[in-house]
């Protein structure tokens, strides 16, 4: 499906899952229709299975949103007990539309328990209360991360899964790279064929220098210390450092997790000239992304913030951003902080949704599905990608996400003909009918207005 036609989808009200290929544009589209969710006055609950993953889209955890915490599984006393916290209440039964993004690293027994609990709250059996829900991700990504032997199934075999009538939206073009041999070469990976021809592409970027002033990332596999790594570099370079501090307000709790890690711009940011630095935030006016890198060239005499140098040559002010947590239309939690990161190393998990200009890969202990795919589809075209190494995990898929890939594209080919073959007019009303009968929930405590 084309963008435009998954948007007109989503607002028929039908529950939907968002998917494609790294690049396709899930997190643009998944925003644009939060946006007009917002617009129209529907209560709109964003999550994501990751607090950073979260942060990139203004919204909190699907655990923290939920109360379920860190379970997977609660008894019927304990979801019951979820009733008597105020908080919950307000941010659950008043809710009409819940997005979780980064859905493939959600377990099925976490779904199911985010099932119960909604519809404990809204005293409906359907799924999820009757709530629309959309789900986002791409399962060639990072998978559910098992701790202590617990459930590590997708989301696919969850038991509410199946019982939803689930319109799947497989987004087909592709707007991060454009090099038709890099982007023939992450086709074959996701359709487990890589040919010896496809390793070649790969063998040529071994020790290949990259070509800017610029130092390209570090992409990680393992979680060593990036930010001593970091630190250890920024001290090496002579000069004056300026350090800007991260604020908050709102929420103690929302806030607090923010700074700790859920917003990749770090509370204390320390920065000098000639420090390399990642932008990690979208800001299309200012032109730069999450991911753009760069070089610090001086500091505003007047602002005092950093001048950065991009990749591409374009000299940006990096003046504070705001990041927000919101619920319904109500602010609860934000942070402002200048919208950098040092950026010699980061590990491959945190830089999931980032588009790079230019990136250093060592990936020859990548050690689970989906890391090697992720790491290589951060960055735009393979003149960007200067690879020290990688081995036989690097290209592998779980052959079970291959069939769940061709099965979900068939059903969203189906799904897109009988769109498209609907009555306009009916469509239309459709839409209307679902914003006109969702929008303007009201609660007494004032969350909604």
């Amino acid at each position: 499906m084309k963008q435009k036609e998954s948007l007109e989808i989503l607002k028929t009200g039908k529950s939907v899952f968002l998917t494609g290929p790294a690049g396709s544009g899930k997190t643009f589209l998944l925003t644009e229709y939060i946006e007009y969710l917002r617009k129209n006055e529907v209560a709109v609950a964003v999550t994501a299975s990751t607090g950073i993953a979260a942060t990139h889209i203004g919204g909190r955890t699907i655990h923290s949103w939920c109360g379920m915490g860190i379970e997977d599984d609660l008894p019927i006393d304990k979801i019951n007990a979820l009733k008597k916290k105020e908080y919950l209440a307000r941010s659950v039964a008043f809710t009409k539309v819940l997005i979780i993004d980064e859905i493939s690293m959600l377990s099925a027994k976490q779904l199911d328990l985010v099932n119960r609990i909604c519809q404990m709250f809204k005293e409906d059996m359907r799924p999820f209360g009757g709530m629309q829900v959309v789900f986002c991700g791409d399962f060639f990504q990072l998978p559910p991360v098992g701790r202590n032997g617990k459930d590590v199934r997708f989301v696919t075999e969850s038991e509410v899964w199946n019982n939803m009538d689930l319109k799947i939206c497989y987004l087909d073009e592709q707007h991060r790279q454009s090099d038709k041999k890099f982007l023939k070469l992450l086709r074959s990976i996701r359709e487990g064929e890589v040919t010896e021809e496809m390793r070649g592409v790969l063998n040529k970027r071994l020790n290949k220098k990259i070509k800017s002033s610029i130092t390209p990332t570090k992409l990680h596999t393992h979680n060593i210390d990036v930010e001593a790594y970091n630190l250890r570099e920024l001290g090496k370079i002579k000069g004056e450092e300026s350090v800007y501090e991260m604020k908050g307000e709102g929420l103690e709790k929302l806030v607090e997790n923010m700074k700790k890690g859920s917003c990749l711009a770090p509370q204390l940011l320390g920065l000098k000239v000639g420090a390399t630095v990642m932008f990690v935030k979208n800001n299309f006016v200012k032109h730069f992304v999450n991911g753009t890198l760069g070089k610090v060239t001086e500091f505003d005499s007047d602002s005092g913030y950093p001048l950065v140098e991009t990749f591409d040559g374009d000299i940006i002010e990096a003046s504070p951003e705001q990041w927000v947590i919101e619920d319904g239309k109500e602010i609860v939690a934000s942070v402002r902080q200048v919208p950098l990161r040092l950026a010699w190393a980061i590990t491959v998990h945190k830089s999931q949704g980032m588009s790079l200009d230019a990136a250093e890969m060592d990936l020859r202990k990548t050690f689970e599905y989906g890391m090697g795919y992720v790491a290589l589809s951060r960055v735009r075209s393979l003149a960007g990608m200067y690879l020290v190494g990688f081995n036989d995990m690097t290209l592998k898929t779980r052959p079970e996400v291959i069939v769940l890939d061709q099965e979900l594209q068939v059903r969203s080919d189906g799904d897109l003909k009988e769109f498209s073959g609907a009555n306009k007019k009916e469509i239309k009303k459709m839409q209307e009918d679902f914003v006109g009968k969702i929008a303007g929930a009201r609660f007494a405590g004032g969350l909604f207005d």
